[in-house]
Formats: structure tokens, C-alpha cells, sequence
């Protein structure tokens, strides 16, 4: 008996267009993703280097102005359906899961997530969760097994008693080896808000 979902963000709430900081760090001239690169976008995603510290990484080494990589950082970020939103209000409200948030979010995209869907939308969608749980703060990421051993943990959560829903398949799988239920959602095919009417398990 399923009692406790953890959700991720991207593409689970928020739309997100996993091309677009690819192709406008390309229009800035940076072309290839280096082994370097991916190693300090890891550390800033688990909070282990500032967004300064982020920021001049790309000044120096890619001759990046501030601005434009901001600005290319965060096109990944799309739109975020109002329907989502009451979808997981009204699941809170029913009290009939424990529900948490469990995501791979830096200091940036969070940032930028909050002006642009408002303060009020914002605390309206983190206020629906238990716990609201981002990389960058706890310094821990998907898919480690670290980060979901900590999430049963500090909530007495049953891996068993408890589904993840994530649209990356490395994730469900690395939640899959603890015992927990997953739901690899497809954004192509899927939505969140089908939660009850694609999956079985409930």
C-alpha cells in the first residue's frame, strides 16, 4: 500500500526544454560540454560551489559575460501549468499521502522559477509538501543513492510504502534498487496529473 509520494520538478511540474541551454551556450560560443564543465555544474547542483563561484568559472575559462550565461542557464526553464499546481493541492489537502519534493535544482534555476511563476505560486506549490527537498541545499543529487536513503531516513519512510515519480530513467532505476515504487514518467506521453489513472500500484 503506497503511503508516501516524492515527485521530482522538472518536467514532473515545471515544463522544461532539455535542448535549449545547449543551444544557447552554442550561441555563445561554447560548443562542447567538457568533462570539467559537467563536473562543476554537479558540484553547484549539490551546493558545493557558490553561484558566484559557478559564474566565474564560465567569465574565465569561457570568456562568458554574467548576463548571457544567466540568461542562457535558465532556458532550459519553461512554463508551469496552473493544472499541475491544483492537481498537487488538492492531493494535499486530502491528507491520504505523505508527499515530498525531491529535486536536482540550483541556486539559478530556482531563482529564476520563483520571479517568473511569482512568489505566491511559488509558496503555494512548496507549502503542498512535507518536505521540499533541493540538491543544492541538502548537497546531495540524483541519481546517487545517497539522496533517497536520506529522504526515507529522515522521514521514517518504508521503501516499499512509498512511490517516486521521475521523468529520468537513471533516477527511477538508482530509487528502484532501495525497494521503492517508481513512475518513469514520459513528458511526451504522460502527465503528472494522471498520477491515479496510470499507474496500478493505488
Amino acid at each position: 500500500m503506497i503511503k508516501n509520494i516524492i515527485f521530482d520538478f522538472g518536467d514532473i511540474f515545471i515544463n522544461l526544454d532539455k535542448k535549449a541551454t545547449h543551444l544557447a551556450l552554442a550561441n555563445l560560443g561554447i560548443k562542447e560540454i567538457t568533462k570539467a564543465m559537467i563536473g562543476i555544474y554537479h558540484k553547484y547542483e549539490k551546493g558545493l560551489i557558490s553561484t558566484s563561484e559557478f559564474i566565474d568559472f564560465y567569465e574565465k575559462k569561457k570568456q562568458v559575460r554574467k548576463e548571457d550565461l544567466i540568461t542562457a542557464w535558465n532556458a532550459i526553464l519553461q512554463d508551469f501549468p496552473l493544472k499541475r499546481l491544483h492537481f498537487i493541492t488538492d492531493l494535499a489537502q486530502k491528507k491520504n499521502f505523505r508527499l515530498f519534493l525531491l529535486s536536482n535544482t540550483n541556486e539559478l534555476h530556482i531563482s529564476w522559477i520563483k520571479r517568473t511563476i511569482g512568489e505566491d505560486f511559488f509558496a503555494t506549490f512548496k507549502n503542498s509538501f512535507e518536505q521540499f527537498y533541493l540538491s543544492h541545499e541538502i548537497h546531495l543529487r540524483k541519481p546517487d543513492q545517497e539522496i533517497y536513503e536520506f529522504v526515507l531516513q529522515q522521514n521514517n519512510l518504508v521503501a516499499n510504502e512509498t512511490l517516486f515519480v521521475d521523468d529520468l530513467k537513471e533516477n527511477t532505476d538508482a530509487a528502484s534498487k532501495l525497494g521503492i515504487h517508481v513512475w518513469n514518467l514520459n513528458p511526451l506521453n504522460d502527465d503528472v496529473t494522471e498520477l491515479f489513472t496510470k499507474n496500478s500500484i493505488f
